[in-house]
C-alpha cells in the first residue's frame, strides 16, 4: 500500500476535527430506520443522494417501504418507483436480490439478517448478487451497528490527494487502514459513521474528480506542499 507519512493516524483524526468543525456532526445515515438505510445503499450506487431520496419518497407514498410489500411488488413497479435513482431497471433486480434473502431466509426481520460475527455478516451480504463492498459496508456500519469501515470514491480521492495512500490501494487495503488508525476512546461507532460522513461533505462540495476547490476545504492545512 505505501504509507507515505510516519505520523498518519494523527493526521487522519485531525482530518475528523478539521471537518467536523467546519460542518458539524452529519447524523448519518438519512433514513428513518435501518430498512431504509439498506434501501438506500443499493440505490445510491452511482448517483446522487438527492435522486435517492426522491425514489424514497416515492416507495414511502406509495406505502410500500416495508421488506414483505416491497418484494410482493412486481419488478416493473419497483422498477417505477425507483427510476428517479437512475439505472433503475439494474437497482430493481438489485433490491430483489436482498428482498429475497431478507424475505425468504429471515423472514424479513433485518435485525436477525444483520446479527452475527460481523465477518459472517459481511460475507452475507456480498453473496448477493449487485451488492458489493462499499453497499455492504454502508449496511453493516449504519443499519447493522457493526464495526466496519466504509470507502468511496471520495475517500480515495481525498486520501491520494493528501497522500495518504497510494493511488492502487485497492479497497480492502484502504478499509484495513482505516480501521486500523481510526481509533479512538469514545464512541467508536459514531465515530466511523461521522467520519465517513465528514469524507462524502468534503468529496461532494470541494475534493472534486475535476477543479477541486483546495483554498477553501477545511482539509486545506493538511495538503502536502506540493499540492498547494
Amino acid at each position: 500500500m505505501g504509507l507515505q507519512k510516519k505520523n498518519l493516524g494523527k493526521e487522519l483524526h485531525q482530518a475528523y476535527k478539521l471537518m467536523r468543525q467546519r460542518f458539524g456532526h452529519q447524523h448519518w445515515w438519512p433514513g428513518e430506520n435501518e430498512f431504509e438505510v439498506c434501501i438506500g445503499a443499493i440505490l445510491t450506487q452511482n448517483t446522487a443522494w438527492s435522486n435517492v431520496e426522491k425514489a424514497i419518497n416515492n416507495l414511502r407514498n406509495a406505502k410500500v417501504l416495508t421488506p414483505q410489500k416491497l418484494y410482493n411488488l412486481p419488478l416493473e413497479e419497483l422498477a417505477s418507483f425507483i427510476k428517479p435513482a437512475g439505472y433503475y431497471n439494474v437497482k430493481a433486480r438489485r433490491v430483489r436480490s436482498f428482498l429475497e434473502v431478507l424475505v425468504k431466509e429471515f423472514s424479513g426481520d433485518l435485525e436477525r439478517m444483520l446479527s452475527g460475527n460481523i465477518n459472517d455478516v459481511r460475507s452475507r451480504l456480498l453473496a448477493i448478487k449487485g451488492i458489493g463492498n462499499e453497499t455492504a459496508d454502508s449496511m453493516l456500519l449504519y443499519a447493522g451497528r457493526h464495526l466496519s469501515f466504509v470507502i468511496d470514491a471520495y475517500t480515495k480521492r481525498i486520501f491520494y490527494r493528501h497522500k495518504w495512500c497510494d493511488i492502487n490501494v485497492t479497497y480492502e487495503e484502504l478499509k484495513a487502514m482505516c480501521e486500523q488508525l481510526l481509533r479512538t476512546e469514545i464512541d467508536l461507532l459514531d465515530y466511523w459513521q461521522d467520519y465517513h460522513a465528514q469524507l462524502v461533505m468534503v468529496g461532494k462540495n470541494f475534493c472534486k474528480s475535476r477543479l477541486p476547490e483546495c483554498e477553501n476545504c477545511p482539509l486545506n492545512s493538511l495538503l502536502p506542499k506540493d499540492k498547494k
